[in-house]
């Protein structure tokens, strides 16, 4: 995973660089297929270490369970086989296994999520990259722009937590739960399930820490 450049001006506390590397790495595994390099590098990761060894938090000893799996199943992965999984869970020939946009999971009492999303972007100064062809509402570019929230870049500071907690209940908890259950209960993924699992036991540990802040 490469580290965001956030500039001599706003570093980072280690805590938040590791949110935005998670928000990166989760960002480039639902956007297209590890590749190799990828795979040994998440294999050859650190494992994590709960911030106090007799923790009884339950969330932080479920993302340390999950980011072990996922390592191992990046050890034990073939690119080209998890490039033949992205492409049948989440493109699929007419129709995916799986979606991964927010659309698909928040019903018309939401809103129109794609076109709230789209408003909440403008709102924080951020677009969608020129030549992408996904929408904004995809699972890889919410995670994205979490991290760039998180982070920043060489032009722009981290924004707020109230910032942060505001667009990932929004815009991302509201629906990538139910996402990563469909991805868990399908019969075709393989790789993925730790993957969702990793998602999901992570977005949960943001939500808790979200909401004692």
């Amino acid at each position: 995973m490469s580290e965001p450049d956030v500039g001599p001006h706003h570093r980072l506390e280690p805590e938040d660089q590791a949110r935005a590397d998670y928000y990166a790495l989760l960002a480039r595994l639902f956007g297209s297929p590890p590749d190799a390099p990828l795979l040994a590098a998440i294999a050859a990761s650190a494992a994590l270490v709960p911030a106090t060894p007799a923790s009884d938090d339950k969330e932080a000893k479920t993302v340390v369970g999950a980011w072990d799996s996922l390592r191992a199943a990046s050890a034990a992965m073939d690119a080209e086989a998890a490039g033949d999984e992205f492409q049948a869970l989440f493109v699929g020939v007419g129709r995916s296994e799986v979606s991964l946009y927010a659309s698909h999971y928040l019903g018309p009492q939401s809103g129109r999520p794609l076109a709230e999303i789209r408003a909440t972007l403008v709102g924080l100064g951020l677009a969608r990259r020129p030549g992408s062809s996904e929408f904004e509402d995809h699972l890889s570019l919410e995670l994205e722009t979490m991290r760039m929230l998180v982070a920043g870049d060489a032009e722009r500071h981290p924004a707020s937590i109230a910032e942060q907690r505001a667009f990932c209940e929004r815009h991302l908890i509201s629906w990538a739960f139910e996402c990563c259950a469909a991805i868990l209960s399908c019969p075709i993924a393989n790789y993925y399930r730790p993957v969702a699992l990793f998602t999901s036991s992570f977005l949960a540990l943001e939500r808790d820490s979200f909401a004692i802040e």
